[in-house]
């Protein structure tokens, strides 16, 4: 071939690949910049389902532990309800405590028995549904008690537990009733 023939050959190659490849690079570039925005819009989908998924978990879980908390403490208004029960129970055993002479019936005596053994009953009852009387045997505890008086005492410190005027109770760790008493100035 001829120096001429080759020039004109490259020029004419030249001309028609340059509309082409414009073409080619503009197809490319917009196939680059459709396929960017799919990835992302595909990213955005996966950490939308991703966040749903890990909500809809976290609410199934909140539910289970709703569940056994409410099954937990479904007694808890039957067990304050029962507290005047008891309540009722140890006045009946004080007051027969009170009228006790050498003199008393044997009547009295197994009223008394009878007494003490259905407030013994009810007490297992109760901590079997894990209901337990509050420990008033130390400092005062705000959470667990209410003062109602202050007193002075030789025998107890400052800030401690004086006298049970009410037992306080529990159910499993939430408090039922706080134990109303009187502190040490």
């Amino acid at each position: 071939m001829s120096k001429d023939n080759k020039n004109s050959k490259v020029e004419t190659e030249l001309e028609v690949e340059t509309p082409e490849t414009e073409e080619v690079i503009e197809s490319e570039d917009k196939t680059t910049d459709e396929l960017t925005q799919l990835r992302e819009a595909l990213a955005k989908c996966e950490d939308k389902y991703l966040r749903t998924h890990a909500d809809f978990e976290n609410a199934k879980k909140r539910l289970a532990k709703d569940k056994v908390t409410a099954v937990s403490y479904a007694n808890e208004s039957f067990a304050n309800d029962m507290l005047s029960v008891v309540d009722s129970f140890e006045s009946a055993l004080a007051t027969i405590e009170a009228i006790e002479t050498e003199e008393t019936s044997e009547v009295l005596d197994k009223i008394k028995e009878g007494l003490e053994l259905t407030y013994t009953q009810l007490n297992k009852v109760l901590e079997k549904n894990g209901i337990k009387v509050v420990e008033c045997e130390c400092e005062f505890n705000p959470d667990v008690h209410q003062a109602i008086m202050q007193v002075d005492s030789e025998d107890k410190d400052s800030g401690h537990v004086v006298q049970v005027l009410q037992k306080g109770y529990t159910i499993k760790d939430r408090l039922l009733r706080p134990a109303m008493v009187s502190t040490a100035k």
